[in-house]
């Protein structure tokens, strides 16, 4: 059962039982307040990502990519379809690869893990199954108390059919609720440990599946604790267009690596606090550590790998990397960034040295232009 919970301890029933009778009722008040604090109004629906990224290196096959999960997979919150996650990890994906790349979303705001398996029907019935796959699911889990035990059995079948069909898979776990600033203590505290130990678990059972995982914690480290009202969106509980991209960020190489496109070296930077350890442990580690990157190695082991940037790029860094426009099978050719459309410079850097270049930065996330 995924390690016990990855932690040994149930999932929130633990702490619920040592916070005492009377601290119930003051969870039970602040929920009522944080339910009328967040997420006010009707969500507009997110724009479609879907379409081609990546024109300028050509009308060769693409890679094809599938974006499934919640509504933070599916970019809630942004107005413009290159704001989204699938949108800005396509664009990053395009110009690691210097190809083209087809993105299919299924993702649907305030999908919970039992909706995955309707998700990944939808992706295999297609022509041609995806070769890569990004799966960002979990806070819904824990807002509608789905046991853990339940939501990482889902998880693990979404996993193995898409691998089963030939895809790679990236899994974003499940973020940190306590990061959410109308949520306050006690019910902060216990909204961070029910979350860390969902996305413990379901590092487990992803990796043993043969996925890798990044952990999203709390959106990604000290960015979002210092800069809540810029990364976080005007209902205060999805990330606004620059916290997506500082998400998709630590995405970003891990999507690479898993398709051969990014370096990948057996030494480990003790430094970063990479190591190799049994997956239980490096599961719990990666929960508390926004941006950790964990891969099964052999057996029990697993890696652990810090990639990530610290800081997240800006639209100029973007559009100097080349990125191209995309194509929807909707709308036809168009141009998408998050702060309006721009043609491509074709006497700009050339794809090959934008590419060393990304790669002496370590984890640019390139956008449309």
């Amino acid at each position: 059962m995924a390690r016990r919970i990855a932690a040994g301890a149930a999932y929130g029933g633990g702490s619920i039982g040592l916070i005492g009778a009377a601290g119930v009722g003051i969870l039970l008040a602040e929920a009522q307040l944080a339910k009328r604090s967040v997420g006010g109004g009707i969500a507009p629906v997110p724009p479609s990502g879907n379409g081609w990224y990546g024109l300028a290196f050509g009308h060769t096959d693409p890679l094809r990519m599938g974006m499934l999960g919640d509504s933070t997979a599916a970019g809630q919150g942004v107005r413009r379809a290159g704001q989204t996650p699938g949108a800005l990890l396509a664009s990053g994906l395009a110009a690691v690869a210097e190809r083209p790349v087809d993105l299919r979303n299924v993702a649907l705001p305030g999908a919970r893990s039992d909706d995955l398996d309707r998700q990944v029907t939808l992706l295999l019935s297609g022509a041609e199954p995806p070769e890569v796959c990004v799966i960002m699911i979990g806070a819904n889990d824990v807002t509608h108390r789905m046991s853990a035990t339940r939501s990482v059995r889902y998880l693990s079948a979404a996993v193995r059919r898409l691998r089963t069909a030939g895809a790679e898979v990236v899994v974003g776990t499940c973020p940190d609720l306590g990061t959410i600033e109308p949520v306050y203590q006690p019910l902060r505290y216990l909204a961070r440990r029910v979350s860390r130990q969902l996305a413990a678990a379901q590092t487990i059972v992803a990796v043993e599946q043969g996925a890798r995982t990044v952990s999203l914690g709390d959106l990604l480290g000290p960015e979002f604790a210092e800069n809540p009202r810029e990364l976080f969106g005007p209902d205060n509980y999805h990330p606004s267009a620059e916290g997506y991209a500082t998400a998709s960020m630590a995405v970003l190489p891990t999507l690479c690596a898993v398709l051969g496109l990014w370096p990948e070296t057996d030494h480990l930077d003790v430094s970063r606090d990479e190591d190799m350890l049994p997956v239980a442990k490096a599961a719990s580690a990666a929960a508390s550590r926004a941006g950790t990157e964990v891969a099964g190695a052999r057996g029990p082991w697993a890696l652990l790998k810090h990639r990530r940037r610290r800081h997240p790029v800006t639209p100029v860094d973007a559009a100097s990397e080349g990125v191209a426009s995309a194509v929807s099978p909707e709308t036809g050719p168009h141009d998408i960034t998050p702060h309006g459309s721009t043609a491509v410079d074709r006497n700009a850097e050339s794809p090959a040295e934008a590419r060393r270049s990304r790669g002496a930065r370590q984890g640019t996330t390139p956008q449309q232009t």
